[in-house]
Parts: C-alpha cells; sequence; structure tokens
C-alpha cells in the first residue's frame, strides 16, 4: 500500500514560512498532480516526501509507516528531476545500473531488469550510448528508466517536462499516463502548467503560497471551484471574474460580501448585437479575436473590465457595440475574500437574483 498522508506538514526558512498547516491524503495507486504558482511550496511537499528536506513540522506517512525519520533511500519512493541528474561519462546502460550497483543487485538479476524496463520506455537500442547523444525525451526517458529499476511504490516526478519543447511534452504526457496504467504505482507530478495537471492527473492539487486551495478530480476543479484563485488558475482563458457592483442592471442594494464577485467560463458566454433573455448581459466592445482553428477567443473591455469569450462559431468581422449574455445557471458567486459562495448561487436558480440583473 502506498496511500501518503500528510498531517499537519510546516516548513520554515528561518522566518519564512513556505509550507503552512498541510492536510493531505494522496490515494495509493493514484496520479496525483501538485500545480500552482512558482514559490507555492509544490516542490518543497514533493522534497519532503522523498526525504530531501526535513519537514519543521507534522508527519509525513507512506503506507502505515511515518518516515519523518526514515531517510530518503528507505522510504520506497523513486524521483525524478527537472534536470534529470543524470551521469555524463556513464552509458544509458551504466545510468540505469548505477542505483542497483549499490545495492548490490546480482549481475543476471541487474541485466533482467534493465531489458525489462528498457523495453518498457523504449530505449533497448540506446543501452550504449552516453547522455549527449540523447535528445531531451531520451534522456528523459533515461531518467524514469533509473527510477523504475528501483520498483518503487511511489514515483515523485518535480517538473520532468519543463525542459522539452511542446511537440515533445505533448508526446512525454501521454507516454506517462501510459506507464502509470502499466506500472499500478502512485505518481506525484509537480508542475506549474494547469494543462499538464489538467490532462494527466486523476487528482490535482491546487496550492498557493504554502497552502492547499483545492483537492479533486480536474472536471470537478472545472467546474466546482472552490474559490477564485482555482476559479482563475485552471482554465484557458480564465474565468473572467467581476465585481458583483460593476454588473449590467445590478442595483447597488442588492451588493453583499456574500455576492461580492461573479464569474462565468469564456465558453459559457455569447456575444450578441442585443442582449438575450433570461441571461445577465454585459455590454462591450471587442478589442482583439485570436482564431485557433476551430476556436475563436474574443478580448473585450466592458465597464466591469476586461473579459473574454471563446466561441466555435463563425468570426465576427467587425468590433461594433455588442453585448457578452451569459445564462444565469451559469454564474458562479465568490465572497469578498474570494471564496466561493453556493447559497447565492441557489438563490440565482430558484429565480430570486434574476429580477435583479435582467
Amino acid at each position: 500500500m502506498a496511500q501518503i498522508n500528510l498531517k499537519h506538514i510546516e516548513k520554515s526558512y528561518g522566518q519564512e514560512s513556505v509550507v503552512k498547516d498541510l492536510n493531505l491524503t494522496i490515494k495509493d495507486g493514484s496520479f496525483t498532480v501538485l500545480v500552482g504558482p512558482s514559490g507555492c511550496g509544490k516542490s518543497t511537499t514533493l522534497r519532503m516526501i522523498a526525504g530531501l528536506e526535513q519537514q519543521t513540522g507534522g508527519e509525513i506517512w507512506i503506507g502505515d509507516r511515518c518516515v519523518n525519520n526514515v531517510v530518503p533511500g528507505k522510504r520506497g519512493v523513486a524521483m525524478v528531476f527537472q534536470n534529470y541528474a543524470l551521469y555524463p561519462m556513464m552509458t544509458v546502460k551504466e545510468n540505469i545500473e548505477f542505483g542497483l550497483k549499490n545495492r548490490k543487485v546480482p549481475k543476471p538479476e541487474r541485466e533482467r531488469l534493465i531489458a525489462e524496463i528498457t523495453e518498457i520506455v523504449g530505449l533497448s537500442d540506446y543501452l550504449n550510448k552516453k547522455p549527449q547523444a540523447l535528445s531531451g525525451g531520451q534522456r528523459q526517458r533515461v531518467a524514469l528508466a533509473r527510477a523504475m529499476v528501483k520498483s518503487p511504490a511511489v514515483f515523485l516526478m518535480d517538473e520532468p517536462l519543463s525542459n522539452l519543447d511542446a511537440k515533445l511534452r505533448n508526446q512525454m504526457r501521454t507516454e506517462l499516463i501510459q506507464l502509470h496504467k502499466r506500472l499500478g504505482a502512485t505518481f506525484i507530478f509537480v508542475t506549474h502548467d494547469q494543462v499538464e495537471a489538467m490532462s494527466m492527473g486523476d487528482q490535482i492539487i491546487i496550492m498557493d503560497k504554502g497552502r492547499v486551495l483545492q483537492a479533486d478530480s480536474p472536471m470537478n476543479i472545472y467546474n466546482d471551484p472552490a474559490n477564485v484563485f482555482t476559479a482563475q488558475f485552471i482554465g484557458t482563458p480564465a474565468m473572467n471574474i467581476v465585481k458583483y457592483a460593476d454588473l449590467e442592471g445590478m442595483p447597488g442594494s442588492r451588493v453583499s460580501d456574500e455576492r461580492f464577485y461573479a464569474g462565468f467560463r469564456p465558453e459559457k458566454a455569447v456575444i450578441a448585437q442585443e442582449a438575450k433573455p433570461d441571461c445577465l448581459h454585459i455590454p462591450a466592445r471587442i478589442v482583439t479575436r485570436e482564431t485557433l482553428g476551430a476556436e475563436i477567443i474574443y478580448r473585450l473591455e466592458s465597464k466591469a473590465g476586461p473579459l473574454y469569450v471563446k466561441s466555435f462559431l463563425k468570426p465576427l468581422e467587425h468590433t461594433a457595440d455588442v453585448h457578452i449574455s451569459v445564462p444565469y445557471s451559469d454564474l458562479y458567486y465568490f465572497d469578498r475574500s474570494g471564496a466561493r459562495r453556493r447559497e447565492a448561487e441557489g438563490e440565482r436558480v430558484l429565480g430570486l437574483v434574476a429580477g435583479g440583473l435582467s
């Protein structure tokens, strides 16, 4: 069993606190992605699980064992780094074999493991090459193979695709997903790229300023964000967030702390020449249009601020004044602190808000 439990984890460097009372469960066999902006504490959290950083407080459990005082090599985890950390003077085979030799694995067993793992990651024809003769993707596979021969219960990956070009990143994402299914191990993957998080993880952990803001499946996070930060971090373009008081037709007396911000996804809005019935409507003017094959992204200016609309219809050819129309059922409400207020959305569904918006 390789379920991981982090209980009240704290990490400080001097007076600077980088992880704050972190409580988290990572299920056995899951592909969990820690995602957030630079400096949010995600890599530090990963390194604490690996034992490369000592937590300031709290407990780390891997399976049924507290590993607070267990050295990295005894935790049953393997880590893949951003820079691959390959030995340049060793061949592919020697890089993979190095850890096995240190563990005094007999040569016949080493040969069997190397042959099996390199076949899985597509390196069988490169065993005698050195890292400098390999492409970025091939070096990444060597780093993965070196981790896999340890047969760990947990794979820890710290932004392992960030040094690859866009096409190769897409390819490696697919390969990692397939590898996870094949091995059945627990994968913990750190990235700042929300596309990687959405496409790879079955559980996403959104972090900011050392705290977990939301932990859920990719689509639950996208469709049911718990706060403004999550709503705007996941999704391209980000969710439109406007002050409730700035919305068209909203009387100031209806504004409250529970309904301080309103949000809507760009694909839920429609650009029209006239306001549509049963919708929130915001007068706006098209500023730019970005055509991306099947979809078009419009940037518009309004009295509520800049807004984005994603459309799959024929491009609009001019920038005349228009209306952005959003069905009431597609609005999200947040309080002054940025926390989601579902009770205000319940009122919306019952039609108690519609009269003030139309």
